[in-house]
């Protein structure tokens, strides 16, 4: 039997080929309510060999309008994706037209749809998966949430599941199980006009927990079943994967925000002496001496004559591990009413800048009574050390997504058109079924 050619066995596990041509520039632009970033990818920064990327543009800048994952103020949210963008053009050497963003603001939800359509007494085609995920999009649509991924968790053929590719089977019927990732419209509809305000055109959202786990987990943690939790300043957000796909997202309006803002108001201190002293000594586990080891912090006011807070290191673990454990049931809960089968033996990833934070992996440890463990960019490997950390997971996710995928039902672009409604129609439906299915298959996978 001949040996099936690396584009092919690619194709066939589902991961997009770059082929008729190189990966065009890709800038992948990081929303969060404490850092903006943006990672810029050339078209020759890929190695498909290892899946690899070499980063060529790097830099982030002080969240400003951004409040809790949602924007807050327009000016400043555009002048921060502004300035974050020309300071990676800086460094990468060109200048960008177009991003993708990524966040977990705007309530990320996930919900499964299932479809299925006859098949005739021939292999399956092209044709009848265009028909298939016609049947499971016209399922998709929720008022006032706008998907941002529609992504097949498998197919089937009669009683035959799990099938990663249905082309050329024979079969009855054939069915599709779709994963739909939503955002608040609303909130979509105002992150893509502030992106646009600033003169670069929107490519679409990516849920930041999915981008995150493209970056951080390894190939055996998806196919055998992990949970990424992503730890960001104003939200904390989760993926499930298994078998190889995506099968569950969701959030939880508490992050590494509200742990600075309980230090402010447990020391009577600043947000920005909070935010320093959770940095110099927080942590959410006991540590030998913090009775007796005292930290300062400035006080509130512009009175010149008041003396530093002063207080003892165990008050600030005191404040600190109730929020940090708070946080991780909440995201453990919400896993449990969600139904999602999660093997026994997958493991909890975090990821995020608020997953540095002394302790966190022991609380989460803990919590989830899981294997524990933070996650890196895995497959950047030229990043800078102050790059490569795990506040810049969703970024280099991003890239990874562009350049290797998984495929997508319905594409970026098409989700994210201000001027179509409904993704269907990016088919034509005066052109016959082969054309049909050849213009889904060619604007969409």
């Amino acid at each position: 039997m001949p040996k099936m050619r690396p584009e092919v066995r690619e194709a066939r596990e589902g991961f997009k080929v770059l082929t008729g041509g190189r990966l065009p520039l890709t800038a992948a632009v990081d929303l969060g309510a404490s850092k903006v970033g943006c990672f810029i990818l050339k078209p020759d920064g890929s190695r498909r060999e290892d899946r690899a990327l070499h980063i060529a543009g790097v830099a982030h800048v002080r969240s400003r309008g951004i409040k809790g994952g949602a924007i807050v103020d327009m000016e400043q949210a555009a002048h921060a994706i502004a300035q974050a963008v020309e300071r990676a053009e800086a460094v990468a050497g060109v200048s960008v037209s177009s991003v993708t963003v990524t966040s977990a603001g705007g309530q990320l939800a996930s919900a499964r749809v299932q479809s299925a359509v006859a098949l005739t007494p021939r292999p399956v085609c092209d044709a009848d998966l265009l028909r298939c995920i016609q049947s499971a999009v016209a399922q998709a649509r929720v008022a006032g949430r706008r998907p941002i991924h529609l992504l097949p968790i498998a197919w089937s053929v009669d009683a035959q599941r799990g099938v990663r590719d249905p082309r050329g089977m024979f079969g009855q019927q054939l069915g599709l199980d779709l994963l739909v990732v939503s955002t608040d419209e609303a909130a979509f509809q105002t992150l893509a006009h502030c992106v646009e305000s600033v003169h670069l055109q929107f490519d679409g959202l990516v849920a930041a927990p999915f981008a995150s786990a493209l970056a951080a987990l390894d190939d055996d943690e998806i196919d055998l079943g992990a949970v990424c939790i992503d730890m960001g300043g104003g939200s904390t957000s989760t993926a499930v994967f298994g078998q190889g796909s995506l099968l569950h997202v969701d959030s939880v309006a508490v992050g590494g925000a509200h742990v600075t803002q309980d230090i402010a108001r447990g020391l009577s201190t600043t947000l920005a002496g909070a935010e320093r002293i959770k940095t110099l000594h927080g942590s959410a586990i006991a540590s030998a001496n913090e009775d007796r080891e005292m930290i300062e912090a400035p006080p509130r006011g512009d009175d010149p004559g008041a003396g530093p807070v002063i207080a003892p290191r165990s008050l600030l673990k005191g404040v600190i591990a109730p929020r940090v454990e708070e946080t991780l049931e909440l995201v453990r809960d919400n896993l449990r009413r969600s139904g999602v089968a999660l093997d026994p033996a997958a493991g909890v990833v975090l990821t995020g800048g608020a997953s540095q934070l002394t302790g966190v992996r022991e609380v989460a440890v803990r919590v989830f009574d899981r294997p524990v463990r933070l996650g890196r960019p895995k497959r950047a490997p030229h990043l800078a050390e102050a790059a490569s950390g795990p506040a810049f997971c969703a970024a280099a996710g991003v890239l990874h997504r562009a350049a290797y995928g998984p495929r997508e039902a319905v594409s970026q672009k098409a989700l994210a058109a201000p001027l179509r409604a409904d993704p269907r129609q990016a088919v034509d439906p005066n052109a016959g079924v082969l054309a049909r299915a050849a213009g889904w298959l060619r604007a969409n996978l």
